[in-house]
């Protein structure tokens, strides 16, 4: 008789991060997934999380990564992070070149890059945006940035709360420009 390697009947506890990065690097690479649109994240009990977006949306981030550039180090659009949550894919992320040397392209990271941006979307929730924010702070991000589209503000967030000013000196002006 063949040996039938045994999958767990349920989930009884939140995967491991060792657990969650490779599910994660595994999704990545498998073909099936590749023309899924939108970001994919899983939450520590291994659910895909889908969130499609607008094509507004997708120019914020374009925009946001490009003046990121000012900063030096790297700006990403979807970057992966694993997070005492689960992985999250932040919207649009910069990283030093530190934080490069450090980590490279590692999927998802290890640690949050020092700024990550969420473009909020109606489908998202204020409890859901709170969850985020404390994650990658918690994963080691400096500042998160929540950008609101409909009502063309931000609010920026670090580990004591609501910021007034980021310290990432980043000119922001024009990027709600629609046309």
């Amino acid at each position: 008789m063949a040996s039938v390697t045994r999958v767990p009947e349920v989930i009884e506890e939140p995967l491991s991060s060792q657990e969650l990065a490779t599910r994660y690097r595994l999704l990545c690479e498998d073909p099936l997934y590749a023309n899924v649109p939108g970001k994919i994240e899983i939450d520590l009990w291994g659910r895909l999380l889908m969130s499609p977006a607008s094509n507004y949306h997708s120019a914020l981030q374009t925009a946001l990564a490009g003046k990121l550039g000012a900063l030096g180090g790297r700006a990403f659009v979807e970057a992966s992070v694993l997070t005492p949550a689960g992985v999250f894919v932040a919207d649009v992320a910069w990283a030093s070149d530190m934080f490069m040397g450090a980590h490279k392209f590692e999927t998802p990271y290890s640690d949050a890059p020092e700024l990550c941006i969420e473009v909020v979307s109606p489908s998202n929730s204020r409890k859901e945006l709170r969850e985020k924010i404390e994650a990658y702070l918690a994963a080691g991000a400096k500042e998160v940035w929540l950008v609101y589209p409909q009502s063309k503000r931000f609010e920026l967030h670090g580990t004591a709360g609501l910021l007034e000013r980021s310290a990432f000196a980043v000119d922001l002006s024009g990027l709600f420009d629609e046309s």
